[in-house]
């Protein structure tokens, strides 16, 4: 969906990291990403937020639940964090 069907320039090239429900659908927490980092995190998530209705319409109607969870958004800072230890980690083997 967020490839094909919603052509906000702000969500492109991102990629959703995880996605947790509670156990009542009531909330789907949805953890994003980009290949540019964190300086891209806020205009990404206006992006998603702007565009949560049109997605939760669209879910709502190709999967089958008796409610459909609200959608929240949130920056997943773990692809930074692991690139910056596989620097390090590169970093003391080329000391070795």
């Amino acid at each position: 969906m967020l490839i094909h069907e919603i052509s906000d320039p702000r969500l492109k090239q991102i990629y959703v990291t995880d996605v947790k429900i509670d156990k009542e659908l009531a909330y789907a927490d949805i953890f994003v990403s980009a290949v540019e980092g964190v300086e891209r995190s806020a205009n990404v998530l206006a992006g998603l937020e702007s565009a949560s209705g049109f997605m939760r319409r669209t879910l709502a109607a190709r999967v089958e639940l008796r409610a459909f969870p609200r959608l929240r958004f949130h920056w997943d800072v773990t692809p930074e964090n692991a690139d910056r230890i596989e620097k390090i980690l590169a970093e003391l083997h080329k000391k070795q």
